[in-house]
């Protein structure tokens, strides 16, 4: 099956021969459904904060949250093309001839769109860039003339967003002047992650194309920020690993060729991230995706459960090692015993089928179950959003059940008890966590342990013509993480406003 060519070529990525025919084998095999047991509701994994609750939650992270190094992390890769699917569909359909009053009447999104053009951030610069060349946006929108108007939007003679990453998209107005998602999350950072130096760590995973991009940005906009928000910003960035790449193959499993011969490699997907997880050198990370941000004047709530989640992880990480410092001096005594399991059940989700009865035997359990790494995770009601959200899910090897984050590509919709779960759940996933990644020694976890390889999923593609299989590893959220410690907590849905589309920016959230 490999050549001496790919041998090199694996070797190049730092992909060894033995994980190669893993992911081979996932292709034959496929990935085994989870068996979800009940979706985590109110009462039952997850936990709510009324007022009152929350605010001292929120006190007791800022207490406390300076004796530890503090991170945000930001999952940022890839091209802002998604946003702008829409768009061209609607510029294909304006090239073929399609009459502009008939688009309007047949395409409520392109209606929506070009009603509503001036109310995004980025008016003001597509009327610069166009204005460059003698073109009147304004008049060429009043003869719905919209083509010129989409060509300057997408590519490089004008704003170029169809190939700029999320993160340097105008998100929103502020007066004269706009914010992208990049600067939102500098002015969010600062609330939460600064440190009693004034520093705030932000790291951003990138693609490699847009590194210069970003950081010229970046250059433009830091001292300001820094001097409006009194802060210091240490912004890193990563890329993901050549070494998370997964194999392509064919229809018939066999490893997919480009034309030159060469095996073809491609993203691992999000889970790919773990890794760059694993790289930072913090205590406490924060983690949030690139485009769910708010203006100022709607930032208050997200700070606040930003605050409430961290307070509650500080507090939870504080207890576990006091009784991580008292398992390593011996055996429990029956009485101390029972108050950590009892702590392992109600405050960390652990089955309380994991534990036995002796105390001797149940020791040794508990701190493999204390000792590793925690998350607490903010989950808003479901309002009829696509996506992952989180489930009691049954483990195949012992029959216990631990909370986790789950996609939907996970599971057997084909079984009516996993419909039925799915159909009962209340609470949907905003990619909103916070993590404790680091023992009660202050040694960083190696992530790479905890994370559940029997996850991951296969999807079609297709390249030059030609129909592909792609792999996916385990979600950063669901299996790269299936192994922690994991909390649930409800959290307003004002602090989920992504922008998947380009008309989400007109949802009054972002106005």
């Amino acid at each position: 099956m490999l050549n001496e060519q790919d041998i090199k070529q694996l070797s190049d990525k730092g992909i060894s021969k033995d994980a190669f025919l893993l992911q081979i084998d996932h292709f034959k095999k496929g990935f085994p459904p989870l068996t979800l047991d009940r979706p985590a509701t109110t009462g039952d994994g997850i936990r709510t904060f009324d007022e009152k609750s929350a605010h001292q939650m929120a006190g007791f992270y800022m207490m406390h949250h300076s004796k530890y190094d503090v991170m945000k992390l930001v999952p940022a890769s890839g091209a802002a093309t998604r946003m702008f699917k829409d768009v061209f569909v609607w510029r294909d359909l304006l090239i073929a001839g399609v009459d502009t009053h008939g688009l309007l009447d047949s395409k409520p999104d392109a209606a929506n769109f070009f009603n509503h053009i001036k109310d995004f951030a980025f008016w003001d610069d597509l009327c610069l860039a166009m204005d460059k060349e003698d073109l009147d946006a304004g008049h060429l929108l009043d003869e719905k003339n919209f083509l010129p108007l989409l060509d300057y939007l997408l590519f490089d003679h004008g704003l170029d967003y169809a190939s700029l990453p999320k993160a340097l998209i105008a998100f929103h107005k502020y007066g004269s002047t706009t914010r992208t998602s990049m600067e939102e999350h500098l002015a969010e950072g600062a609330a939460y992650a600064r440190g009693g130096d004034a520093r705030v760590h932000i790291h951003f995973t990138l693609s490699p194309e847009h590194i210069n991009l970003f950081q010229a940005k970046l250059q433009k906009v830091q001292k300001k920020f820094e001097q409006l928000l009194e802060v210091k910003f240490i912004i890193t960035h990563s890329v993901q690993k050549p070494s998370t790449d997964t194999i392509a193959v064919g229809l018939d499993n066999l490893p997919f060729r480009e034309k030159d011969g060469k095996l073809l490699f491609r993203p691992g997907g999000h889970g790919a991230l773990i890794e760059n997880l694993n790289d930072l050198d913090a205590d406490i990370i924060f983690i949030k995706n690139i485009d769910n941000v708010v203006p100022d004047h709607l930032r208050g709530e997200t700070i606040l459960y930003k605050k409430t989640i961290g307070g509650l992880l500080l507090k939870l990480r504080e207890e576990i090692n006091q009784w991580l410092h008292t398992l390593e001096r011996g055996v429990l005594a029956a009485d101390e015993y029972q108050r950590a399991k009892n702590f392992a059940v109600s405050a960390l989700n652990v089955d309380p089928a994991v534990f036995p009865e002796d105390s001797r035997e149940g020791s040794a359990v508990l701190r493999q179950k204390l000792d590793r790494p925690l998350r607490v995770c903010g989950m808003v009601r479901n309002e009829g959003e696509p996506g992952g959200g989180p489930f009691w899910v049954k483990d195949p090897s012992d029959g216990t059940h631990s909370l986790q984050i789950v996609e939907m590509s996970q599971i057997d919709m084909k079984n009516p008890d996993q419909e039925a779960c799915v159909n009962n759940a209340t609470h949907f996933n905003p990619v909103d966590l916070v993590c404790s990644v680091k023992n009660h020694k202050g040694e960083k976890y190696d992530l790479t342990k905890y994370i559940d390889k029997n996850t991951g999923f296969v999807s079609q593609k297709s390249k030059d013509g030609r129909d592909l299989k792609a792999l996916e590893l385990p979600g950063l959220w669901n299996g790269a993480m299936a192994r922690w410690n994991t909390i649930f907590v409800e959290v307003p849905l004002i602090t989920f406003n992504p922008v998947k589309t380009i008309n989400d920016l007109l949802r009054k959230e972002h106005q």
